[in-house]
């Protein structure tokens, strides 16, 4: 018999069910998604995390329309058996044929491996996840774009509750990074499944006396921006766009909802950026002289420094530096200072709504109007209009 919805609703009721109680940046992207949708719609939405057992009850009137959630197998059941929509929007879900929305894991990968190799790395690694699909499809991405190169890339996977706190896991976890390490050949870039995960992977590299980003260059994933931001070495990752996500979802219930057809396979949402912070701040060299110069830059660049301090800081002379600066990274020593506190500026504007003096004067810039005219050349936008186009959370509605 089918399901009866309120006949003096006006409004479509849309229970959202995504464990926002673990508090993920891509858990409230998803949901902040969901809910501009629902806003622009009109949809009673509400989050509702025992959604599979209000709908397995069965008795009387069904509470909703519609279903947004990280699907569990009971989800799935109780919403098929009441007949109501339901998207997911997890791809390690042990659901399958559901109608689905999700990042796109394995673009995310060819976007981390495309950035290393601009970078000058010849030698790459990726830590992730043993079973979990987005990160089976990461690596497949990142492997395709390294291999294409004619690189090597070394692989390590771990169970994804290690770090949940139990010492015996947690030190065969950090054990096996530490084995995983000592294969490495540097300078090498390494593209990590999760935010938190960098970090840890940070931490057994200081341990060792490596550098990131010199000796190592590291880009995760999500952009967990109090992962990212603190401390520093500060660490490049790739926003997976889960805004879109939740609103890409949200649209898909709305067709399902009136009757549309489903669709055969997933809808996948292109990353958004990524977005390059200290621990890919420098560019790979075999070089000493330069490699030095590369690392005194990185740490540097923020500040008022010329190519003369830079050769100073190598004990060289000017000319020399810039000889085999030029023959080991195919740019000047001055282009490199540039284009270091370009990326600052960047990260700057887009992660805060500091004033353009003040992204221009942390970032190494004489003055805004020196930064304005510097950044319109380089980037062919003016920094507000950089500024405007990536603090947008969301495109038009699709």
């Amino acid at each position: 018999m089918p399901s009866k919805t309120n006949p003096k609703s006006k409004s479509p009721r849309v229970a959202i069910s995504l464990e926002l109680g673990w508090a993920y940046k891509r858990h409230l992207e998803v949901y902040s998604g969901c809910q501009k949708y629902a806003d622009e719609v009109g949809w009673d939405c509400s989050i509702n995390p025992a959604a599979d057992q209000i709908l397995a009850r069965g008795a009387g009137r069904v509470p909703f329309d519609g279903v947004i959630a990280r699907a569990t197998t009971s989800l799935a059941q109780a919403a098929k058996k009441a007949k109501v929509p339901l998207v997911n929007v997890w791809m390690n879900s042990p659901t399958v044929g559901l109608p689905s929305v999700f990042a796109d894991f394995e673009a995310s990968g060819v976007m981390a491996a495309t950035h290393l190799l601009a970078r000058g790395f010849r030698r790459f690694g990726y830590l992730g996840f043993q079973r979990d699909l987005d990160s089976q499809q990461q690596y497949v991405g990142f492997r395709s774009i390294v291999r294409s190169a004619g690189y090597p890339c070394t692989v390590h996977r771990v169970v994804r509750n290690c770090g949940d706190g139990k010492a015996e896991g947690w030190e065969a976890f950090v054990a096996g990074l530490h084995e995983w390490v000592d294969t490495w050949e540097l300078p090498i870039g390494v593209f990590v499944c999760q935010d938190l995960f960098c970090r840890y992977l940070m931490d057994v590299c200081r341990a060792k006396g490596l550098h990131v980003s010199q000796d190592v260059a590291i880009v995760g994933t999500h952009n967990e921006t109090e992962i990212c931001n603190a401390p520093s070495p500060s660490l490049t990752s790739i926003d997976l766009g889960f805004g879109q996500v939740g609103y890409r979802a949200a649209a898909l219930l709305d067709q399902l909802m009136a009757g549309g057809a489903v669709l055969t396979g997933p809808v996948l949402v292109p990353p958004a950026e990524l977005i390059s912070r200290q621990s890919t701040d420098i560019y790979a060299t075999n070089d000493p002289l330069v490699a030095r110069a590369l690392r005194f830059i990185a740490e540097n660049g923020h500040r008022r420094i010329q190519v003369t301090h830079v050769a100073s800081a190598v004990a060289t002379t000017r000319r020399t530096l810039e000889r085999r600066f030029s023959v080991s990274m195919g740019r000047s020593i001055a282009g490199e200072i540039t284009r270091l506190r370009l990326e600052r500026a960047k990260r700057r504007m887009v992660e805060t709504d500091a004033s353009m003096k003040d992204v221009a004067i942390e970032a190494g810039f004489r003055s805004a109007d020196h930064f304005g005219k510097v950044f319109a050349r380089v980037e062919g936008v003016s920094p507000t209009q950089f500024r405007e186009a990536h603090q947008k959370a969301f495109p038009a509605r699709v």
